[in-house]
């Protein structure tokens, strides 16, 4: 067991493990840290935070699905003063491995909190959450589009510097996500984010009306994660050397093989840690074990293993 090399690396930053929790599933690690020690995860992956308080879309914002849920929390959360104030204190103190997500509603949002986030230890690396509508035209999401998309993570880099990685979390509502990918890493990404939730909606057969109050929300949950390989898959083949965060339906070891084996390096887990506060460590043993039974000598060994040719899977 000692002998078997778990650790993994997105761009220029080193984890201990791949196993991380999914922005916006998790908080800021207080909930889950009363179930095991922060430190014990990857890394933990905030919720998005924006320049301003938010209290998020109106309720009813969750509904149950036949494998998951739609959500359609809008964001809420206590803005980048408070965040920086109390939870990264807080995440340091506890000894975590942090990944701040953040997210505009501009390209000069991305560009000011990339400032204030600039010189803050305790960071590993940024998330730039670009799977929320872009105001300034006329609500269209930033990853769906390859212009806005690139615009956002120019803007953060830019102002970041060279210091930490930018993984660039991408919307799978989009035609071809491999050309979205290539784009911001051109743009100045480390790495990529994928998958986000799959818009969907869900219809109240007694009311007759959409069940979310905000009509609308984002599936995850185990009905995505075969869209979540898919979407892995195609970036991997097509950009190669990229670090990829997978995420997407993970409530088991066998789940996040899946994702490995597809080309992430690591793996986020959101949805299954609302059924089960000790999801992330459950997934991190079992995974931990199923690669050694399937001889593998480290976790890097296994990233993007089914893209091998036929008869070239000796390792």
């Amino acid at each position: 067991m000692s002998s078997f090399d778990f650790t993994t690396s997105l761009g220029s930053a080193q984890f201990a493990n791949p196993i991380f929790t999914a922005s916006g599933c998790a908080g800021s690690g207080k909930e889950l840290s009363q179930f095991f020690p922060l430190e014990n995860l990857g890394a933990v992956v905030t919720k998005s935070i924006m320049l301003k308080p938010r209290s998020g879309r109106a309720t009813p914002r969750m509904a149950e699905t036949p494998s998951g849920m739609l959500n359609s929390i809008g964001l809420q959360g206590p803005g980048i003063d408070i965040f920086l104030e109390n939870d990264i204190p807080w995440l340091v103190s506890q000894g975590a491995t942090t990944v701040v997500s953040i997210a505009g509603e501009s390209v000069e949002d991305y560009a000011i909190l990339a400032r204030r986030l600039r010189a803050v230890p305790g960071i590993s690396a940024l998330e730039v959450n670009i799977s929320c509508p872009n105001v300034e035209n006329r609500g269209q999401v930033f990853a769906c589009d390859p212009v806005t998309a690139r615009a956002a993570v120019e803007s953060v880099r830019r102002n970041i510097g060279g210091e930490l990685p930018i993984i660039a979390k991408l919307s799978p509502d989009v035609t071809d996500i491999a050309h979205i990918a290539a784009e911001v890493v051109s743009a100045g990404a480390d790495g990529v984010a994928l998958i986000n939730t799959v818009l969907g909606m869900v219809i109240d057969t007694n009311t007759l009306r959409p069940k979310l109050a905000g009509k609308t929300g984002g599936l995850s949950g185990p009905a995505i994660r075969p869209v979540a390989v898919r979407a892995i898959y195609q970036v991997r083949s097509r950009l190669p050397h990229v670090s990829i965060l997978g995420m997407g339906g993970v409530a088991s070891g066998r789940d996040a093989l899946e994702l490995i084996l597809a080309g992430a390096n690591a793996v986020s887990v959101g949805t299954a840690n609302f059924g089960n506060p000790l999801a992330t460590m459950m997934v991190k043993s079992e995974l931990e074990q199923l690669l050694q039974d399937k001889g593998f000598n480290s976790l890097r060994e296994a990233s993007g293993y089914a893209h091998r040719p036929e008869g070239n899977y000796d390792h």
